[in-house]
């Protein structure tokens, strides 16, 4: 049911103009004598944002740690979104940025209770986060988690209760006791073709969706999860299905500078090592004519030699590694292709038979036709960047037909809706071309505004010129303090530890599981926190993180794709390489001061490659350093 805008409207003034006047209201009044801090960073976010509403334009919106951003987003959203009829969608970098907006003591529940609002805020989680009934089903009887959740499942899945009502259920926040190992046995896998399923329409996966579809005000999602949605939206259609997402009147990107990542994750074809033999296994049953059994056997044997030679040509120390093209892969890679055309043709017999099991005849069908498409995009090598990569364990081919510039601008950028980005950290120096071009905005508004926090009292930065980085790391750890250390790379990270050699204070990426290494630093059970992904996300605010120490400098990877951008810039250092180190820099330095009562001091190391980035680097430190770089 639509609800009323929360303030009148009257003929003589636009929505627009009355807008401007309940937000002014809201922020200098009504929550000002609810507790909430009066800060005019927020009041100039929340007007900027509205203008943006009227153009119906690209802002980025650049407000420091502190500004109260969310809260300057979230009134034009939902006022706007009352008004055009349609919800607003807020895309948020991860699952666990998610769950802290829509927490009762988050930003959503304090407006709510401080202006007297009912917000309709529905999540559409990513799909991966759902429980897939047909993996339950073939891990019934073989588990017992498996057996203790279709146990608690509503009656109604398995056709024992009324259909009258058909509640949502079985998204991964409702087994919380549940390993993420366990979990992963039995949630959605893109294996499994939800479109060909029998029990699509009990599916707690598509309960969600007709749930949050109905949504007034808000949807909450992560932008991977919206970019799905957009690579998504025309294949679905033609398949008679709805979108991932319903239309929707704009979309906040919350740590907008990510969202170059999530729509690098969505917008590919990717080929796993195993899944091949797991597709044709299935349907290598009793009956299958021996032409298209010999077909399949081939295939699997083709696949996975290519695969050997794939392995054995990939170059580089990033997740992406390069992929070095011969004669042999290209072979291999054209065999793959005829192979597969080949066994699509004799299944269109098989299927006559009535042998193979429905569901898993179409899977096999809809999986391989991907493929083929897939295959032929390696083949041709044109315009498509590709790579090889390791996902959970399994050697995965990335093709990506075009960069997410091209891709962006065609599916989100050229249509007519206000699209706002909010982050601490868009700009270099002010100047936000690097991001926009990385997305491939042309046209778009833009504002910075400082954080309240006073940092000249509250942080030191010093930058050092270090002959022996390690050596002076070990002589800040003698005080004690609590430090995250930041790496370019893994490479980088495994070096120094190898450096300082066995260490009980620190703690390295990739020994446990993150989060709980996280935990424990924050426990204080460990002093030093060694990292080459947490220059973003990680707050920790207080006394359990008082120290940043930036190791290396965060220059781009030496990855396929960095090397395709590299290949369109006029000067590939000016305009690839140094944008995106100053950037992902501030971001590390932002870790330290995430409250008003945060301290401690940032100590950059710099070595003799960096000399020529020394003046750059200066421009972008929210203080002056007490120390310069020492020849």
């Amino acid at each position: 049911m639509k609800q009323a805008i929360p303030f009148a409207l009257d003929r003589e003034r636009s929505f627009f103009e009355s807008l401007d006047d309940w937000i002014g209201d809201v922020l200098y009044d009504e929550l000002t004598e609810k507790g909430f801090d009066l800060r005019d960073e927020q009041v100039f976010m929340a007007f900027q944002i509205g203008q943006a509403l009227k153009d119906k334009s690209v802002l980025f919106a650049e407000a420091g740690v502190g500004t109260g951003k969310t809260i300057a987003y979230l009134l034009p959203a939902v006022a706007y979104a009352r008004y055009t009829g349609k919800p607003a969608i807020i895309a948020c970098a991860d699952e666990t940025l998610i769950d802290q907006l829509v927490k009762e003591t988050g930003d959503i529940g304090k407006l709510e209770r401080a202006l007297g609002l009912t917000v309709d805020v529905r999540l559409a989680k990513s799909r991966e986060q759902y429980l897939c009934l047909k993996r339950l089903d073939e891990s019934k009887g073989v588990t017992d988690v498996a057996d203790d959740i279709d146990a608690g499942l509503p009656d109604f899945v398995r056709g024992h209760g009324s259909m009258m009502r058909l509640d949502p259920y079985g998204a991964r926040s409702d087994y919380p006791d549940l390993s993420d190992e366990d979990w992963s046995s039995v949630n959605y896998h893109p294996l499994y073709q939800c479109g060909s399923c029998e029990l699509r329409n009990r599916c707690g996966q598509t309960l969600h969706r007709n749930h949050y579809r109905a949504s007034t005000d808000l949807i909450i999602c992560s932008q991977d999860f919206y970019m799905e949605h957009l690579w998504t939206k025309e294949s679905r259609s033609r398949q008679g299905q709805l979108p991932l997402l319903p239309e929707s009147s704009v979309v906040v990107f919350d740590e907008g500078h990510l969202l170059e990542y999530a729509a690098q994750k969505a917008f590919t074809y990717r080929v796993q090592e195993r899944t091949i033999d797991t597709v044709l296994s299935r349907i290598m049953v009793d009956g299958v004519r021996e032409k298209t059994l010999v077909l399949m056997e081939a295939l699997i044997d083709h696949h996975a030699e290519l695969f050997r030679l794939l392995h054995e040509s990939a170059e580089g120390e990033s997740d992406r590694r390069a992929i070095v093209r011969s004669k042999a892969i290209g072979d291999r890679a054209a065999a793959v292709v005829k192979l597969s055309i080949d066994i699509l043709e004799e299944l269109v017999f098989d299927a006559d038979l009535y042998v193979i099991p429905e569901y898993d005849l179409k899977l096999a069908e809809e999986y391989l036709e991907q493929y083929i498409h897939s295959m032929k995009l390696f083949c041709e090598n044109g315009e498509a960047v590709d790579w090889l990569e390791d996902e959970n364990g399994d050697e995965t081919l990335v093709i990506m037909p075009r960069l997410v510039t091209d891709m962006l601008e065609e599916l989100l950028f050229s249509k007519k809706m206000p699209v706002i980005f909010s982050s601490a950290t868009m700009s270099v120096d002010g100047d936000f071309s690097f991001l926009a071009g990385s997305l491939g905005i042309r046209d778009f508004k833009s504002f910075s505004v400082e954080s309240p926090f006073d940092y000249d009292e509250v942080m030191k930065i010093r930058v050092k010129r270090a002959a022996d980085k390690a050596a002076d790391v070990l002589r800040l750890a003698d005080d004690g303090q609590q430090s995250l250390i930041l790496f370019r790379s893994k490479s980088s990270m495994e070096a120094f530890r190898k450096a300082v050699g066995h260490d009980p204070r620190f703690l390295f990426e990739g020994d446990r599981a993150l989060s709980a290494m996280v935990r424990d630093f924050q426990e204080g059970k460990a002093q030093v926190l060694c990292s080459w992904h947490l220059w973003e996300g990680l707050d920790i605010p207080g006394e359990a993180l008082t120290r940043v120490i930036i190791h290396d400098l965060p220059y781009p990877p030496d990855d396929p794709l960095f090397e395709a951008k590299r290949r369109f810039a006029e000067d590939a250092y000016r305009d690839i390489d140094l944008p995106y180190m100053l950037l992902r820099l501030r971001q590390g330095i932002g870790r330290l001061i995430r409250t008003s009562e945060d301290h401690g001091d940032i100590q950059l190391l710099l070595d003799e490659n960096d000399i020529k980035a020394e003046g750059e680097i200066l421009k972008v430190l929210p203080v002056q350093p007490d120390s310069l770089p020492s020849a």
